[in-house]
């Protein structure tokens, strides 16, 4: 059934990636592609773009199931969004394809900067990557539910990221904390049911109609998180340290959300 949904789905998405991607990339942008393995052993292609002039890095990569995953972190706002484009299962009723949006804060040094990931050259471009260090899982109660029409003033990538998600689009409280005390609109934010007690998992429930706790799982599988110093020595032995590389890593997510009816997370049946 996985294999017939991909073969049959890959044909749907083409359009709709390109015109996602093309609202996405629109500036003066630096782009890398590099092959990466996956966690399941398969290859992809992923896409790292550095836009300058917004101060932002774009990662972009398909999974062996056809999800289409796309990751940006805004430096300029300290926000960071990931997008999961997921092939709908047609013969269950669902549409042909189902869009999740996470919007978190960005912490410093997560990422290098979009100076220097514009910068990056790779001596051999069909090299397959695997990340120098594999960070674990970051589970995530995205317990709070964003309105899309506000979110210029979180982010200017939050709604051509977003849009096509409609509903889906999640943060958690904690952010929405640290937001607001920086002056962001509280009626952008509403809060989703996530901890209600009874509210089981969706991995559980057997019917497609009621309400669950969703969980989605994805990993940046490949991603430049670090600069690489060195240094050079003088006559007299000192030293000036200069950048020499970076350190790769990878990272998973589990974000936890309310949805309100199990028809909207069935890939829980599979885990």
């Amino acid at each position: 059934m996985l294999a017939r949904r991909i073969s049959s789905g890959s044909v749907r998405l083409t359009v709709l990636v390109w015109v996602l991607t093309l609202s996405i990339t629109l500036g003066s942008g630096s782009e890398l592609k590099v092959k990466v393995r996956l966690s399941d052993g398969q290859i992809t292609d992923e896409v790292l773009e550095a836009d300058g002039e917004k101060d932002s890095i774009t990662l972009e990569f398909k999974q062996g199931d056809g999800t289409l995953i796309t990751f940006v972190a805004d430096f300029r706002q300290d926000v960071k969004i990931f997008r999961a484009l997921i092939l709908g299962e047609l013969e269950r009723g669902q549409n042909q394809y189902q869009a999740l949006c996470f919007i978190t804060r960005l912490n410093h040094n997560e990422i290098i900067p979009s100076e220097s990931m514009a910068k990056l050259r790779q001596k051999n471009p069909q090299a397959i990557r695997t990340a120098e260090e594999k960070k674990s899982t970051e589970m995530l109660s995205m317990n709070i539910a964003v309105n899309l029409t506000r979110t210029w003033q979180l982010s200017a990538h939050i709604h051509n990221m977003c849009s096509v998600a409609r509903e889906a689009v999640y943060t958690r409280e904690a952010d929405v904390k640290h937001w607001l005390d920086r002056g962001m609109e509280s009626s952008m934010f509403e809060p989703q049911p996530v901890e209600l007690p009874g509210l089981q998992s969706c991995g559980t429930v057997k019917d497609l109609w009621q309400p669950c706790s969703c969980s989605y799982n994805l990993r940046l599988e490949w991603y430049p998180c670090l600069l690489k110093y060195c240094r050079n020595r003088d006559v007299s032995g000192r030293g000036s340290p200069y950048k020499c590389g970076i350190k790769s890593c990878s990272k998973g997510y589990q974000f936890t959300y309310y949805v309100p009816h199990k028809q909207l997370c069935l890939w829980e049946e599979e885990t």
